[in-house]
C-alpha cells in the first residue's frame, strides 16, 4: 500500500482484453496501422531519393560550403535542390494523395470543389499563369538584387559585417519572393478531376478502418455504418465551405465549419438517435493524435536549439499552472474541469490538447465545446491580427525570427500557425511551424498531469474516497502511449536515414510518410471528431458554462498572458542567450 495523496494499491488485475475493447487502444492499432503502410510504401524507394539528393549535392555542394559567415545563393539552392527528393512524388505516392484529397477550391461555382472538366482547367491555369508571370518577375527581380548583394560581400572575403548584412537581407527577400512566386506557380497546374467516387471510396475505407473496431468493442457494425454516413457527409460540407475562396482567406477553416455546421444540425432538427454509434469525438482524435506523434521529430526540434525548447516548454506550463489558478481563485470557475480543459486548450495547441484534457479529466461534452469554440474564433482572429501588428511593430531584423516564435508559441492550430508564419515569410515560416511542434510535444505531457491530479486531489476531495493506482492507470490516456512510441519510433528512423546520407532522412519520413501518409488521413480524422462535438451539443447545455462570461474572462487573461511571457521568452532566448542559434536560422 502507498500512502499520501490517498493512493492505495488497487486489488483489480490488468485484463489484456482491454487492448481490443478500449478505444484508446484501438487509436493506437489504427495509427500504428496507417504508419506501417505509409512506411511499405515509401521506404522501398529510398535510392531514388538518394539520386536526387546526391545530384543537388555535385552541383552546389561546393559553393554552399565556402563561407560560413553567411547563408549564400548557391546553401539555399542546395537546399532547394535536396528538397526535391519527395518519396510521396512516387506514383503510389500521388494515387494516395488523390484518393485522400478533400473538396478542391471553388470561388462561385460550388461544383468546382467537387468536378472540373478540361476546358475550364485549362482555362483556370492560363488566367493563374498570368499571375504567376508577375510573381516570378518579382523573383527574378530580387535574385538578381540578392547575387549583387552577395558578390560584394564576396569580393570582402565575407569579413564586412555590414556587406554580409545586406546580402543577407537581399537573399531573404529573393526568398521571401521565391515562396510567392512558388505559391503562383501551382495554382498554374490545373488538371481536370472527379472527386466525387474518391470521396465515396474513401467513406467506405473510413467506415470499415473504424466500424471493425466498433464491432469488437460491442457496437453492430451495420449500425455504425448507417450512422457514419451522417458524420461522413458533414464532415465532406465541412471540407466544401471551408475550401471556399473567401473563407478561405479569413481564415474560417474547417475545424470551425464542422463544429458549426454539427451544431446547425444538433440544435434544429436534432441528432437523430441512429446516428449516434457514429458521433465518436474521442476516437477519431485519439487516432488522430497518434499520427500527430510520428510528425514530432526531434531532430527537427534539435534544429532550432534550446531557445525554442525554451519559448514552448517553459511558457506553456507556467501559462497552464498561472491560468488554472487565476481561474479557480479570482475568476471563481464554477467547473475545475471546464477550468482545465480552457487552459489546456489555450496554452498548448487548441482542439487536440483541448480533447486529450477532457478525457484525462472526464469533462462534460458541453464544457470540451465551449472551450473549443473559444478556441476557433481567438484562432481566426489571432491568424490574421498577429502577422499585421508584427510587421507594423517590430523591427524589420526581428520580425523573422522573434515573430514567428511569438505566433508558434500563441496561435492554436497548426495550420493557422502555418499560414501566419507565411505571411511574414519563409523564415518566420519556419520558426513558427517548428515552435508549435515542440509545444505539440506537451499533449501528451499536460494530459497526463491532469489524469494524476484529478484523481488523486480533486475526485478525492469530492468523494472522500482513496484512489488506487488502478484507477490512475484507467484514467491516463492511453493514446498517449501511441503518441510517444511514433514519436520516438520516427525520430530514430529519420535520424537513421540523415546517418546514410543527409536530407534522406527529410525525404522519406517528413516528405513521405507522413506528409505522403500520416498527414493525409490525419486532418480527416480530426474533422470526424469536431462533427461530432457538433452533433453531441445542445446550446441550452452550453449556456449554463457560460453564465457571467467566466469562460471568456479566463481565455482572455490565459492568452494576454501567453502572448507577453512567449513575446519575452523569445526574445531573450533568441536574442541575448543564444544569438549565436539566431544568426544560422
Amino acid at each position: 500500500m502507498a500512502e499520501g495523496n490517498s493512493i492505495v494499491v488497487d486489488q483489480g488485475r490488468w485484463e489484456w482484453s482491454e487492448m481490443w475493447k478500449k478505444e484508446d487502444w484501438w487509436a493506437i492499432w489504427i495509427g500504428f496501422f496507417i504508419l506501417a503502410a505509409a512506411m511499405f510504401v515509401y521506404f522501398p524507394h529510398s535510392g531514388e531519393m538518394k539520386k536526387i539528393i546526391n545530384k543537388a549535392q555535385a552541383e552546389y555542394g561546393e559553393a554552399a560550403n565556402r563561407t560560413t559567415a553567411i547563408k549564400t545563393i548557391a546553401w539555399y539552392k542546395l537546399y532547394d535542390g535536396k528538397k526535391k527528393a519527395e518519396a510521396r512524388k512516387i506514383s503510389a505516392g500521388k494515387w494516395l494523395s488523390s484518393f485522400t484529397h478533400k473538396t478542391h477550391g471553388w470561388t462561385n461555382n460550388p461544383m468546382d470543389a467537387f468536378f472540373m472538366g478540361k476546358e475550364k482547367a485549362a482555362a483556370k491555369a492560363e488566367a493563374a499563369k498570368a499571375k504567376y508571370a508577375k510573381k516570378k518577375a518579382v523573383e527574378d527581380a530580387a535574385y538578381a538584387a540578392a547575387v549583387a548583394a552577395e558578390e560584394l560581400a564576396e569580393a570582402q572575403g565575407f569579413k564586412n559585417e555590414a556587406l554580409n548584412a545586406q546580402a543577407s537581407k537581399a537573399i531573404a527577400d529573393w526568398r521571401d519572393a521565391k515562396l510567392l512566386a512558388g505559391k503562383a506557380k501551382k495554382k498554374t497546374k490545373v488538371s481536370p478531376y472527379n472527386q466525387i467516387g474518391s470521396l465515396i471510396g474513401l467513406g467506405v475505407f473510413f467506415c470499415i478502418l473504424f466500424g471493425i473496431p466498433m464491432k469488437i468493442m460491442g457496437t453492430s457494425f451495420r449500425k455504425f455504418a448507417l450512422a457514419f454516413v451522417l458524420v461522413y457527409a458533414v464532415t465532406v460540407l465541412a471540407w466544401f465551405f471551408s475550401y471556399q475562396t473567401t473563407m478561405k482567406h479569413y481564415g474560417i477553416g474547417y475545424a470551425a465549419w464542422a463544429i458549426f455546421l454539427g451544431m446547425l444540425i444538433s440544435n434544429t432538427v436534432g441528432t437523430p438517435k441512429w446516428a449516434m454509434p457514429a458521433v465518436q469525438t474521442e476516437y477519431y482524435i485519439k487516432t488522430g493524435l497518434v499520427l500527430l506523434g510520428a510528425k514530432i521529430l526531434f531532430e527537427k526540434i534539435i534544429s532550432i536549439g534550446t531557445a525554442g525548447i525554451f519559448v514552448a516548454w517553459v511558457v506553456t506550463p507556467t501559462v497552464w499552472l498561472v491560468t488554472y489558478w487565476f481561474g479557480q481563485k479570482l475568476v471563481k470557475m464554477p467547473s475545475k474541469r471546464l477550468n482545465a480543459v480552457i487552459c489546456s486548450d489555450m496554452s498548448v495547441c487548441g482542439v487536440s490538447a483541448a480533447i486529450a484534457a477532457a478525457s484525462a479529466c472526464r469533462a462534460k461534452k458541453e464544457e470540451l465545446t465551449l472551450a473549443v469554440g473559444l478556441s476557433l474564433v481567438f484562432t481566426a482572429i489571432m491568424m490574421i491580427a498577429m502577422p499585421a501588428v508584427i510587421k507594423a511593430s517590430f523591427p524589420v531584423d526581428k520580425q523573422m525570427i522573434l515573430g514567428g516564435a511569438w505566433m508558434g508559441g500563441t496561435i492554436d492550430a497548426s495550420g493557422a500557425v502555418a499560414a501566419a508564419g507565411a505571411f511574414l515569410g519563409e523564415k518566420a515560416l519556419y520558426v513558427a511551424a517548428t515552435i508549435k511542434m515542440i509545444q505539440n510535444v506537451l499533449i501528451g505531457v499536460i494530459a497526463f498531469f491532469i489524469a494524476l491530479y484529478f484523481t488523486t486531489r480533486v475526485e478525492v476531495a469530492e468523494t472522500g474516497a482513496k484512489v488506487g493506482l488502478n484507477e490512475i492507470w484507467f484514467r491516463f490516456p492511453k493514446f498517449v502511449i501511441g503518441f510517444i512510441i511514433a514519436s520516438l519510433v520516427f525520430s530514430m528512423i529519420y535520424s537513421g536515414f540523415n546517418d546514410r546520407l543527409d536530407g534522406l532522412g527529410q525525404a522519406m519520413i517528413d516528405k513521405g510518410t507522413i506528409k505522403g501518409g500520416s498527414d493525409l488521413f490525419r486532418s480527416w480524422f480530426f474533422t470526424l471528431s469536431f462533427v461530432s462535438i457538433g452533433l453531441a451539443t445542445n446550446f441550452r447545455e452550453l449556456k449554463e458554462h457560460f453564465k457571467g462570461g467566466k469562460p471568456l474572462i479566463l481565455y482572455v487573461f490565459g492568452q494576454s498572458l501567453n502572448l507577453v511571457l512567449t513575446l519575452l521568452m523569445a526574445y531573450i532566448m533568441f536574442y541575448v542567450v543564444f544569438p549565436e542559434l539566431t544568426a544560422t536560422i
